[in-house]
């Protein structure tokens, strides 16, 4: 895999120049290669979302750079090239969707991209297909779920067929129904087309099947590596405000008990072998 998004020494400051600003990244180092799946977790004020905010240049550097497929977010000029090569999706869906009906709001950016209709009906049908929702294609958003209205969302950004798509904590208002058909199709979007997925979240259950996992407190990247190798770091995790998956909890007070479990739990189904293991 080579770099699709390259971040060096980014600095970024809040209310620059005002009696008061706030330096919200410091020195941040990061390279996301074409085709990951990369979760970046942190508590509140770590400086995740304005990370995020970089990569598809809502946000300019205060210092350092930050490329995207080898162009700089400095470059205004280049700002639609930038923005068609990554999508985001933002927390609330309903801040996205503009449009009274699913297939109309799906095809808002294709058309403001300049994409002849023929083109525009077939990545529509294929964005609503990917995330299984072609049967609601004629409903009013409005009407649907909360995990199916980030579908849409995702959809929306889907038909502009971007490299990489980033999800700013999608499913934060979203019950845990809706928070696993959103997960399920950042994964499908990864594991079937290929395309490279930046989820930020809270839930710790989310981030266990990316392949990496960036770990942000005050502004800078304090861990990164896989999500065994994160996650077995119980103490320093919970020191950065954060928790650890619920199997690698229960597994963590099994073993307290004395009961033999095995290394590394981080899914429930891992739990459950390791507790009755077949004949």
């Amino acid at each position: 895999m080579d770099k699709l998004i390259e971040v060096k020494d980014l600095t970024f400051v809040y209310g620059r120049g005002t009696k008061q600003p706030v330096k919200a990244l410091k020195n941040v180092n990061l390279d996301i290669m074409r085709g990951e799946f990369l979760t970046i977790l942190g508590h509140n004020g770590s400086g995740k979302s304005t990370l995020a905010r970089h990569f598809n240049g809502l946000l300019t550097p205060s210092k350092g750079e930050v490329l995207v497929d080898g162009i700089s977010v400095k470059d205004r000029s280049k700002l639609w090239e930038i923005r068609k090569r990554v999508g985001m999706v933002f927390q609330n869906p309903d801040n996205q969707i503009v449009s009274t009906v699913v297939e109309e709001d799906v095809a808002f950016g294709p058309e403001n991209l300049g994409i002849p209709a023929d083109e525009i009906r077939q990545r529509v049908d294929w964005a609503l297909e990917t995330l299984n929702m072609t049967e609601y294609r004629r409903e009013e958003p409005h009407q649907l779920s909360g995990g199916q209205k980030q579908r849409v969302a995702i959809a929306g950004v889907l038909a502009t067929r971007p490299e990489c798509i980033v999800l700013d904590e999608p499913t934060a208002l979203l019950d845990p129904i809706g928070r696993n058909e959103v997960i399920e199709a950042a994964k499908k979007l990864n594991r079937d087309e290929g395309i490279t997925v930046v989820l930020i979240t809270h839930f710790m259950n989310e981030a266990i099947e990316s392949d990496r996992i960036v770990v942000m407190d005050r502004g800078e990247i304090t861990l990164s590596g896989t999500p065994r190798d994160i996650f077995d770091q119980v103490e320093l995790i919970r020191e950065l405000g954060l928790d650890i998956p619920m199997a690698t909890q229960i597994a963590l007070g099994l073993r307290q008990r004395g009961i033999q479990v095995a290394d590394h739990i981080l899914a429930a189904e891992e739990l459950v072998n390791s507790l009755c293991p077949s004949s």
